[in-house]
């Protein structure tokens, strides 16, 4: 006897999603992306084929959003590209082969016994119960422990580390590493290291609106001209007071722009000085001396005086600019 099972509707199917898509990917996937994979998902299922136009019209989506959308999938893996179409990756055995690939991931219970301390342990659990809702996903245990070797941040640092980007709504995995290496570069280890670069941060921020707003400029800063400002502030040490005094200065130019306060600024640093004080007698000296040079010259120019008595007048052009 023969027994066969009825086959199901359509009304009646089910397209399963494993767990890992959701702990591991979601987060770091654009949401139109995410129904260009769903929708190829449900229809692999049933060794579909469908034309990227169609798909388009389908899915309501620019036909340029579905290509970038593949492009997407197909870059992080979540298709394989073949000759007559595409594959839907495993995320489960991609996820198992990544934590078991030899000296390059570990499981998370062997991250745990290999942690330096009991302190590091805790640290990853709480970054799993508060960010993570107790189901953080497998991989995130190795690049928690290759920040800890790469970076050696301290288990505070780490944790803070996850509560920033938590607070930004952008706990992914490329975000948090962007942020691990800037923190790295700055040389953060310890939670004091930590707190002085917020204080920094804090300070250049403030000074950054302010020139903004002094400036007129409403739509904000250039990346450039943040480059600038935080040259003069952290290589240079100037404070507001000073770039303020070049700020003022640009009145007296039309056109101003910031390689012209840069050329200011830069030049008074080459030159030594390092408070508003240095700065304004030197502009004073500058400006007596200016107009002595004019005043001479406008004497030797009405032949008040003979005129081998100036054959040299070098030295009173001295630094001027």
């Amino acid at each position: 006897m023969k027994l066969e099972q009825s086959e199901k509707s359509l009304l009646f199917s089910e397209t399963s999603i494993p767990d890992v898509f959701f702990a591991e990917h979601l987060s770091q996937i654009p949401g139109d992306y995410i129904k260009i994979y769903l929708y190829m998902l449900f229809l692999s299922k049933y060794n579909k084929d469908i034309k990227l136009n169609d798909l388009s019209k389908k899915l309501s989506l620019p036909l340029k959003t579905i290509n970038d959308g593949i492009k997407f999938l197909e870059d992080n893996s979540f298709i394989i590209k073949k000759t007559t179409g595409y594959i839907i990756s495993n995320l489960q055995e991609d996820t198992l082969h990544k934590l078991y690939s030899p000296n390059l991931a570990i499981s998370p219970e062997k991250i745990k016994e290999n942690s330096k301390n009991k302190s590091r342990a805790k640290a990853i659990e709480h970054i799993n119960n508060k960010y993570f809702q107790g189901i953080m996903g497998p991989s995130w245990y190795n690049d928690i422990d290759l920040w800890f070797r790469k970076y050696n941040f301290d288990e505070q640092v780490m944790i803070a580390l996850f509560d920033y980007c938590f607070n930004r709504s952008a706990l992914h995995k490329n975000y948090v590493q962007t942020v691990a290496e800037a923190w790295g570069l700055n040389k953060i280890q310890t939670w004091n290291d930590l707190d002085l670069y917020y204080q920094k941060q804090e300070k250049i921020n403030k000074i950054k609106k302010t020139i903004s707003k002094k400036l007129g400029k409403h739509d904000g800063l250039t990346q450039y001209e943040e480059a600038y400002i935080e040259k003069w502030v952290f290589d240079f040490g100037y404070e507001f007071d000073v770039i303020e005094i070049a700020l003022k200065r640009t009145t007296y130019k039309s056109n101003a722009n910031f390689e012209y306060l840069n050329n200011i600024i830069t030049d008074w640093h080459d030159r030594n000085l390092k408070n508003p004080n240095d700065i304004l007698k030197f502009l004073e000296d500058r400006k007596k001396q200016s107009k002595d040079i004019k005043d001479l010259e406008k004497k030797v120019s009405k032949g008040n005086f003979e005129q081998r008595q100036y054959d040299n007048l070098d030295f009173l052009y001295a630094n001027k600019k």
